[in-house]
């Protein structure tokens, strides 16, 4: 063995470490960039579809490019299925960060 501790399979660090890894880190763990990214995600959200709809919905997670939505009722999914194409778009303008290439639309509790 070369004398270096392992932690996580990483060589442990000797001496001070930069402020913006240290920061990074303190993010990471605490899930900060998570909390600020779902406020990001629900007020885009909000502006692409109106108040009105927005509150029959709850945006959730982006995996691989898909929005996935829970919606109140079948009749708020065949509307939004109908201006899905829109609202990518819209999503796209107010949040490129999120990268929205798809909505997924489930009937689901809203609140």
């Amino acid at each position: 063995m070369n004398g270096r501790a392992k932690n996580n399979g990483q060589p442990a660090r000797r001496g001070p470490q930069a402020i913006g890894d240290v920061v990074a880190e303190l993010i990471a763990r605490r899930g900060i960039g998570r909390t600020q990214s779902a406020g990001v995600r629900d007020a885009a959200w909000r502006e692409a579809l109106g108040e009105k709809l927005a509150k029959q919905t709850r945006p959730g997670a982006v995996r691989r490019g898909t929005l996935e939505v829970i919606v109140a009722n079948s009749t708020v999914l065949q509307e939004l299925t109908f201006q899905k194409a829109e609202i990518v778009q819209r999503l796209t303008q107010y949040a490129p960060e999120m990268a929205v290439q798809n909505l997924k639309f489930r009937v689901g509790p809203v609140t």
